[in-house]
């Protein structure tokens, strides 16, 4: 199994658009996961993170500079009967129903189909944490130029300390883009969630930066540490680092 640096893999890439990284801490401890949000357009770009009472949502920096709030505005986490779950749009809510009812992820997964935004037709990427710290990851697409929907599920059952698997929107920049290609990628975690969170931020494009979210979850009911960074900063707002 390669296993690389995570800022290294993010440094490689001009533009992953968003990315979800689930694992597991180096002491074995805790489960893992990390999102962020890049854009190009200044549409994507006029966002911050909030948190919710079950997890985060986007919301508009400035309201009267929206131009289109389908894509942008959505719950990226929530919280369901001990699973976490996050993806990179309203798929999230999905995902919650059908947890709440007793399905699982692939069934609401297999409901939904890439974004409507030709000609980049963005992939949806989906992630769950299991109560035990097992993870999913999931990522639907267009099979290129046809016009049918490919779904891919992926189970990891039995988490490694140190290591975790990252996917995203994007290969790279482009136009139109292009869909994140292969399977997720295997990659270092580090110590902490500020570890992590500025790992991130230090390796991502800044101008093209938009929003981070780190959680470190406890296995054992510990607490969980979670870290929000926006690009956009409200008068007195700093990053939360609780």
């Amino acid at each position: 199994m390669t296993l690389l640096r995570f800022g290294d893999v993010l440094g490689a890439c001009d533009y992953p658009g968003r990315g979800i990284l689930l694992g597991r801490s180096r002491d074995g401890g805790s489960s893992v996961c990390a999102y962020f949000i890049t854009g190009r357009s200044p549409n994507s770009r006029n966002r911050v993170l909030v948190k919710t009472e079950d997890g985060i949502r986007t919301e508009a920096f400035d309201p009267s500079k929206v131009t289109d709030p389908s894509l942008i505005i959505y719950h990226p986490a929530r919280e369901a009967r001990g699973y976490f779950i996050i993806t990179n749009g309203d798929q999230t809510d999905t995902v919650r129903d059908f947890i709440s009812a007793g399905k699982s992820f692939k069934e609401a997964l297999d409901t939904r189909e890439y974004e409507p935004d030709g000609p980049n037709f963005t992939p949806r990427i989906s992630g769950i944490i299991d109560p035990d710290g097992s993870y999913k990851l999931s990522i639907i697409k267009r099979a290129g130029e046809a016009p049918f929907c490919r779904r891919f599920y992926y189970d990891f059952s039995d988490p490694v300390p140190g290591y975790g698997h990252y996917i995203s929107t994007y290969k790279c920049d482009g136009d139109p883009l292009p869909s994140f290609e292969g399977e997720p990628i295997n990659v270092e975690i580090p110590e902490t969630a500020d570890d992590l969170a500025v790992e991130i931020k230090n390796s991502l494009d800044a101008e093209k930066t938009v929003s981070i979210f780190v959680r470190y979850a406890d296995l054992t009911g510990g607490g969980i540490k979670t870290r929000i960074i926006n690009k956009n900063k409200r008068e007195g707002e700093s990053d939360d680092g609780t």
